[in-house]
């Protein structure tokens, strides 16, 4: 069995990862497709991700998700929002977004009916649906002047009722997400600004002049699986089921399919296509500031070869990785903001002159793309949240 060392594996990060200065891609299509998906939770997670890989202003990135839509926002892998390359729309619509769009309509149904808004909670759920497609076949609406169209979305629900963790929640936003996962209704131009993820819902024919046709399951998860080898190859089993949030026997199936090749990592048996065995060259030492919820910081689950003994610092108790600070393949602090909008380091160990003046250097690069503005996140790790907490 072939050896990858860990070395070999983060020479490959900077180069597919396109995180490295020298390696870094043209536009926000471009980062996209390098990287399979860009998370999109946060709207400015996708700007400060294509940011890190590229030279494109925010206006470059704004162009690409509402003027060329080279990049659609939709709900996939892990019940998780992300930015895809349009291209890849009809593997993941027949793949992830499908796996999550059964379980969100299934679970919405049973909520209302416990909720006491209906006894027929999948009626319920695919009159609701469809009264949204029909007023937004009129226009995009956000989800605001859906209510007001809808009364239905206006109402709400008690989850979990007498449970300790229950909670009063509205409606429109578990009736958009349902309505959405499936593809038919997209998220379109933003109503907030970069940092705000305010969109306007409209339907998939209107913002891409077609209704996306959703591929044969086996074949869409085939194709993200093939994506992600190229991209985060070496990776394990469990890296891969973990991140499409499928099963062991999709993953299987589809590392059959493409003829993978085991291989040995420091996290275990690995794979690689059959095409891609061979090392890439040596990479001098590069230094990034990746942002929350980056693909390359979430994109393995095993992942010591890269963060060694700093997750604790980096994630959060719900597996949320936070900013980084990178050096030559491993992440070795964070970046964070003061209210002045400049860019500050918080390493976690030693790194040297060498490595703290090519950080230095990108956390200058950052504050003069980012200008001043200060960009907010509910996932900070516990290292910012406690440098915050004590500026």
């Amino acid at each position: 069995m072939r050896t990858i060392s860990d070395t070999q594996r983060r020479a490959r990060l900077a180069r597919r990862h396109a995180i490295a200065p020298a390696y870094r891609v043209g536009d926000t299509a471009a980062v996209s497709r390098q990287m399979v998906a860009l998370h999109a939770t946060e709207l400015a997670n996708v700007y400060l991700a294509v940011a890190a890989r590229s030279e494109a202003s925010r206006a470059d990135i704004t162009a690409a998700l509402e003027v060329e839509r080279s990049v659609v926002r939709q709900l996939a892998m892990r019940r998780t929002l992300f930015g895809f390359e349009r291209e890849l729309l009809p593997a993941v619509l027949g793949s992830a977004s499908s796996r999550v769009a059964t379980t969100e309509r299934a679970r919405l149904a049973k909520d209302v009916e416990v909720g006491g808004l209906t006894t027929d909670g999948p009626g319920w759920v695919a009159t609701q649906v469809a009264d949204v497609e029909a007023a937004l076949a009129e226009g995009p609406q956000t989800t605001t002047a859906l209510r007001g169209l809808l009364p239905e979305l206006s109402r709400r629900i008690e989850i979990a009722p007498g449970k300790d963790y229950g909670t009063i929640s509205p409606i429109a936003n578990r009736v958009m997400t349902v309505a959405a996962v499936s593809g038919r209704v997209l998220r379109g131009a933003n109503e907030g600004n970069w940092r705000a993820n305010r969109p306007r819902w409209t339907l998939a024919e209107q913002w891409l002049g077609e209704q996306v046709p959703p591929w044969p399951a086996s074949q869409g998860w085939r194709e993200l699986v093939r994506r992600w080898l190229w991209t985060f190859g070496p990776g394990t089993e469990n890296d891969l089921v973990w991140w499409l949030g499928a099963t062991k026997g999709v993953v299987r199936a589809a590392l059959a399919e493409l003829a993978a090749v085991e291989v040995h990592t420091s996290s275990g048996p690995g794979y690689l296509m059959p095409d891609d065995l061979e090392d890439v060259g040596e990479v001098e030492p590069w230094a990034a500031l990746l942002p929350v919820l980056d693909p390359t910081t979430m994109g393995w689950k095993s992942r010591e070869f890269y963060l060694g003994e700093h997750a604790p610092e980096i994630f959060d108790h719900n597996g949320n990785g936070g900013s980084t600070a990178w050096w030559d393949g491993r992440i070795v602090g964070c970046w964070w903001q003061p209210p002045d909008g400049s860019v500050e380091l918080a390493l976690l160990e030693d790194v040297g002159t060498q490595a703290k003046a090519a950080l230095e250097v990108e956390a200058e690069r950052l504050a003069g793309w980012l200008g001043g503005e200060v960009v907010g996140s509910v996932y900070h790790s516990p290292l910012v949240r406690r440098i915050r907490a004590s500026a």
